[in-house]
């Protein structure tokens, strides 16, 4: 049982964290946007509207039955917010955490969306440029109306 309260945490922890850092990663691997992005909605959903996560119910759960003591709140307030803040999450806090995970994650997708509209080609007199160079050169072709 020990062994899978820690895999609930592991998973949580990676959870978290790809929330925030995950529209990063898809400047990289850009069909992973597809995958962050509703973990990203999820996660800011959550902190925002002071929702508890499945996951921090579940590893409740798990605690509870092996005689272990719970907490209350969520897994940012048990274990990141705890290290930073001492005194425990409040609710202004949490409204931090969840616009820092909203900004995050539109300056990652900013970048994406600006990467993606800078890779297309640019068209120039009907030419398609490659690399900064036309594509080879094609004769006009004849008017129809001469």
């Amino acid at each position: 049982m020990r062994y899978l309260i820690d895999l609930v945490l592991l998973a949580h922890g990676a959870f978290a964290l790809f929330t925030v850092v995950g529209g990063f990663l898809a400047l990289r691997w850009r069909l992973l946007w597809w995958l962050q992005l509703p973990c990203a909605l999820w996660g800011c959903a959550v902190e925002l509207a002071g929702l508890t996560c499945p996951l921090t119910a579940l590893e409740n759960r798990l605690r509870a039955a092996r005689g272990e003591p719970t907490y209350g709140g969520d897994f940012l307030a048990h274990y990141l917010t705890a290290a930073l803040y001492p005194i425990g999450l409040t609710r202004a806090v949490q409204i931090g955490l969840g616009t820092f995970v909203v900004a995050a994650n539109v300056l990652a997708y900013a970048l994406l969306y600006r990467q993606r509209v800078t890779k297309r080609q640019p068209v120039a007199n009907g030419q398609r440029v490659t690399n900064g160079r036309r594509a080879a050169h094609r004769p006009p072709a004849p008017d129809s109306h001469d």
